[in-house]
């Protein structure tokens, strides 16, 4: 879904070939869970980058995976034997927000330097290697940040092949490398950094600026170079790749067993369930979960799309009014989150014993759900939330879970989507929470609240479609506040429900920013919804790109 229409120059651009990973690239545990580890070890090759902290992370990666090579980030204390099984052809060591001269600075394990692999340093990641190989990191008189002039001082370096001598690059630090280690040398330099970039003739090379971001214009051609000529990397990751391998696994983890898969109606569901399906046939089968929690005419929909669409076996179940008994009187979006997630469980449950012995549940998780969801202490991300697709099954269950996406971001399922031939209307619908509109509703979740931001999600999608933005962006929605507000609607004073407008455009939810939707498309959004939804008497347009808020509101 492009966001070309409303990105400024504060958006990172997607650009370029746009590949997809392998979905079984280490095995991965949740409590009541069984995952497998990967069948395939070693049959992929990957770069791998280890996470410090920086909040371009994420985009690396991305990065890495739109030159058609499949990347994963890990934990600085990962050990080599996770790394092993994953072929790495290379090391990026991110940026992050500590100073290495500090106790207790994260730095790369032994096992990088040992290894032989190339490894590129960025920003923290080139001052990590510097401090552990023997150079010297201290604090700059002047920090650098924003724009900086590159000038190179070895311009035949591999890192720089295909690069002007001078260039515009992205800075953003505080310290800087005083002394080289041992056998490296400088390549470039600005006015505030004379060791912008070094290297040692042997493939570890450090920037100290930011290659990812669209603000650095020749970033993806020093990717490139890194990934192609100095790391060799063959680029062969693409989605017809994906698609074969992937059957493939779930052919091998599978086996003969049977399989249900849970769909919503969205493309990572939709995905999942059709490369299951593609593996094994009619052991699948397919549930679809009324929970009481969707946007209007939406269970409708999404029979009517996977009936015409998709020749699988699918269950309906409308488990509405049992989930709103179970969130009755709960406010808490973590609390409604774990009610919704405990409730889905239930009901599989009872499907399963339905349909007699199941051994395995396909999922649609993604890896910004998995992010996202890390807990304290794993070294990669802080827990942000709580994610639907991401926990653990009870134990009496046993179900082992298949997630042939669990290391995609979203536009790589997209992309995935299109080399399965699956309908536009589907690939491309925007997403939509797993727990529905229980974390559109601040509060307490009744059968009036839910009409009401249904209503307004309606009129709010209607104008977005009708003025041709939903291509747009990348997700759009109301949220029915728990505000009060005072009005005036004929000549009778009112005090109705506040509704909150989200619209933000982004390329895989890792970052967003909010949507510069016409004022006067937001002018008669807020009027029909304030004439036609009840009790509402205002409405209010959300500004908060992510960081520091995320897409949904709980």
């Amino acid at each position: 879904m492009s966001s070309s229409h409303f990105r400024d120059s504060n958006q990172p651009a997607s650009a370029g070939r746009n590949p997809v990973g392998s979905a079984y690239s280490r095995g991965m545990q949740s409590e009541g869970v069984t995952t497998p580890k990967s069948a395939d070890s070693g049959h992929q090759e990957t770069i791998v980058v280890i996470d410090f902290g920086s909040q371009y992370s994420r985009l690396i990666a991305r990065r890495i995976r739109e030159s058609s090579v499949y990347c994963e980030l890990i934990p600085h204390s990962a050990p080599w034997e996770m790394v092993e099984s994953l072929n790495p052809k290379g090391v990026v060591l991110s940026g992050g927000p500590a100073s290495v001269y500090e106790n207790g600075a994260p730095l790369a394990p032994d096992w990088v330097y040992e290894s032989g692999l190339p490894i590129l340093g960025i920003c923290y990641g080139m001052q990590a290697m510097v401090h552990q190989l023997g150079g010297k990191v201290a604090p700059a008189s002047r920090r650098e940040y924003g724009y900086a002039e590159l000038l190179q001082d070895e311009p035949s370096d591999a890192i720089f092949d295909g690069t002007p001598e001078s260039m515009q690059v992205w800075m953003s630090h505080g310290d800087h490398i005083s002394e080289l280690p041992p056998g490296f040398s400088t390549l470039a330099h600005t006015d505030n950094s004379p060791i912008a970039a070094l290297g040692d003739g042997n493939g570890r090379l450090g920037i100290q600026f930011h290659p990812e971001v669209v603000h650095t214009p020749k970033g993806r051609q020093l990717i490139e170079n890194f990934l192609y000529k100095i790391c060799g990397c063959s680029g062969a990751w693409t989605p017809g790749n994906f698609v074969a391998e992937t059957v493939e696994s779930i052919r091998r983890q599978v086996g003969d067993g049977k399989v249900i898969c849970a769909l919503s109606g969205g493309v990572d569901s939709a995905v999942a369930a059709t490369l299951v399906h593609r593996a094994i046939g009619d052991r699948l089968t397919c549930i679809f979960v009324n929970n009481g929690l969707m946007r209007h005419q939406e269970p409708e929909r999404v029979q009517e799309t996977f009936e015409k669409h998709m020749a699988m076996n699918l269950s309906y179940v409308d488990a509405s009014e049992h989930f709103l008994g179970a969130l009755r009187a709960v406010t808490d979006p973590e609390k409604k989150r774990r009610i919704i997630g405990e409730e889905f469980i239930n009901v599989f449950e009872g499907e399963a014993s339905r349909l007699g012995r199941v051994d395995f549940l396909a999922q649609g998780t993604l890896y910004p759900d998995v992010i996202e969801s890390q807990v304290p202490g794993d070294d990669v991300s802080a827990k942000i939330k709580t994610h639907h697709n991401v926990g653990g099954l009870p134990d009496h269950m046993r179900m082992e879970l298949v997630e042939p996406l669990r290391y995609l971001f979203k536009d790589e399922v997209r992309e995935v989507g299109m080399e399965l031939g699956l309908p536009r209307e589907m690939i491309f619908r925007q997403p939509f929470p797993g727990p529905g509109l229980a974390i559109r509703i601040i509060g307490e979740i009744t059968h009036e609240s839910l009409e009401t931001l249904r209503e307004a999600d309606r009129i709010l999608m209607e104008e977005i479609e009708a003025n041709g933005l939903y291509d747009d962006l990348w997700q759009s929605f109301a949220v029915l506040t728990n505000s009060r507000s005072v009005g005036v609607t004929g000549d009778f004073r009112t005090y109705g429900n506040v509704i909150a407008i989200r619209a933000v455009t982004s390329d895989d939810a890792m970052t967003a920013d909010w949507a510069r939707i016409p004022y006067d498309v937001l002018a008669r959004v807020s009027n029909r919804i304030c004439n036609e939804a009840p009790n509402v008497n205002r409405v209010v347009y959300d500004i908060t790109s992510k960081p520091p808020g995320t897409i949904e509101w709980e």
